[in-house]
């Protein structure tokens, strides 16, 4: 019986051997291509290769898992999808893309092997499922124990619809006062345990390659996304974009000065770093 196959795509190498060697230890048949960095590559890897199964990093340069899982769609032998994201919220978007499940990084082996259980079964039996049954059984897991059902004890009333991701891994949604929802708390690991800060705790985000410091008035604290997947969540009345790798919490800022240089940057409440505004943002504390 020839050995099922699979594709990495993800673009952190260290987050990407992380899961090869997991999935040695978990799925020890299974004969691993050489990693895809990005999203461009991934799809000609499949169309090339066909694997069986492709681990795809939500967020990647070229094109998006999601673009990747759309163009695999379109194949006549698509493989099996698992989302491999930072947040949950992606979920509803697996859905449309019918993935056979999701992982959240960093990735735990007891998740891994629950996925991997679930990818041999649909490849034992690729017809067995139609799109709407893997559909109701992704809702049923985000429910019932999931990433997203029911952590920290949260349970969804029998009224809520069963498809509406409650909270991410690093970063707590919060009740919408209009059509949207923002977060109201950051939850980062410091060592062996876990801070939870509330979002008007946070003097400003700065990015840091994949990863977003929290600066806080207690110190810096990491949280495992990108500003760009950051920023939609955060309440724009709130925090401001001061720079293409700066938001900052207008609520801490107490004046906006000028360098002897002619740049602008702000003097906050309880921090004392200078935050720097780029010229694209300048207008946004022009009269202040």
């Amino acid at each position: 019986m020839t050995s099922p196959v699979a594709l990495i795509a993800e673009d952190e190498p260290l987050l990407a051997d992380a899961l090869r060697t997991m999935l040695a230890q978990t799925w020890p048949a299974l004969h691993v291509l050489p990693v895809a960095p990005d999203g461009t590559s991934a799809i000609a890897t499949i169309a090339q290769a066909q694997p069986d199964v492709v681990f795809l990093d939500i967020s990647m340069p070229g094109a998006t898992g999601l673009d990747v899982a759309r163009a695999c769609a379109r194949l006549t032998r698509p493989p099996q999808i698992v989302f491999v994201t930072a947040f949950d919220r992606f979920a509803l978007d697996a859905f449309d893309a019918a993935a056979v499940d999701y992982l959240l990084k960093p990735v735990e082996p007891d998740r891994l092997a629950r996925t991997v259980a679930r990818v041999r079964e649909r490849l034992a039996a690729p017809d067995g499922g139609t799109l709407s049954q893997l559909l109701a059984t992704l809702r049923t897991h985000l429910e019932e124990g999931g990433p997203s059902g029911q952590r920290n004890g949260q349970q969804k009333g029998k009224g809520q619809p069963s498809d509406t991701p409650e909270e991410t891994p690093a970063l707590r949604a919060a009740p919408a006062t209009d059509t949207r929802e923002y977060l109201r708390f950051v939850r980062a690991s410091v060592r062996d345990e876990i801070r939870i800060v509330p979002v008007e705790d946070v003097c400003f985000f700065e990015a840091a390659d994949k990863y977003v410091v929290v600066a806080t008035t207690d110190g810096d604290l990491l949280i495992r996304t990108s500003l760009r997947e950051l920023i939609p969540q955060l309440d724009p009345s709130r925090f401001w974009q001061v720079h293409r790798s700066t938001v900052v919490n207008v609520a801490e800022v107490v004046s906006a000065q000028h360098t002897p240089l002619g740049r602008l940057t702000l003097k906050l409440k309880r921090r004392k770093d200078r935050v720097a505004v780029s010229r694209q943002y300048a207008h946004l504390f022009r009269q202040m």
